[in-house]
């Protein structure tokens, strides 16, 4: 679901490409150029006020927030991973799941159970892929455990931590997040508690990543 339209046009090159990129996407780019490429109120804002992080000490917490739904969440997985997996040690990156509505709380829940569980590595792609590839809905309760169940997952275990009191307090965080950073639609990205993100703003996903390795380094 999107609040606004995202430009991922060139999101297939971009995934095609994410494994031989640099070390980072910003540390190709001169100094000069990062400084007049990243505009405060063009290319990313930065919030009235600062949002608590719970990045370890002498780390940049990072977000990507994202709906498993969302087909442009789908395109840009792939690119998000690539980058993650090869971005600065001084990044704390992780994803928060949002609800624009209820009917989005199922797949929160499902998130957060699969973080629970450590199962993320394994079933958080599928989960994905089976949206939008095997078309399987994957928004309500019983289609989820059904799902569960034949990824050779315990349900018993997987209904324990989906229906649990850390998943509630997870759900409650994830909407204190998404209205902190005042999210619009999705992909998009918070960064350092202080500055926000998206496609429409810095003109592609790949663009997003590199304003993000920007805003990551500055002091204030």
């Amino acid at each position: 679901m999107q609040r606004r339209e995202f430009s991922l046009s060139s999101a297939t090159a971009v995934a095609a490409s994410a494994v031989g990129l640099p070390l980072t996407l910003a540390a190709s780019l001169p100094a000069q150029a990062q400084v007049r490429q990243f505009k405060e109120g063009k290319d990313f804002v930065k919030l009235k006020k600062p949002v608590a992080t719970s990045a370890p000490a002498g780390k940049v917490e990072v977000i990507e927030f994202f709906w498993y739904s969302c087909p442009h969440c789908h395109q840009f997985e792939p690119t998000f991973e690539a980058w993650a997996k090869s971005a600065p040690a001084t990044m704390a990156i992780h994803r928060v799941p949002v609800a624009f509505n209820a009917s989005f709380i199922p797949q929160q829940k499902l998130y957060f159970a699969l973080e629970a569980l450590n199962l993320l590595p394994q079933l958080h792609t599928k989960v994905f892929r089976a949206v939008h590839v095997e078309r399987v809905p994957l928004n309500k309760d019983e289609q989820i455990f059904e799902w569960i169940g034949k990824q050779g997952t315990d349900v018993a275990k997987f209904k324990e931590a989906y229906n649990s009191f850390n998943t509630a307090n997870q759900l409650r965080r994830a909407s204190q997040l998404q209205e902190a950073y005042q999210v619009e639609g999705v992909p998009s990205m918070g960064v350092a508690g202080k500055y926000y993100t998206d496609g429409t703003m810095a003109g592609n996903m790949q663009s997003v990543l590199q304003v993000v390795e920007y805003l990551a380094t500055l002091k204030a």
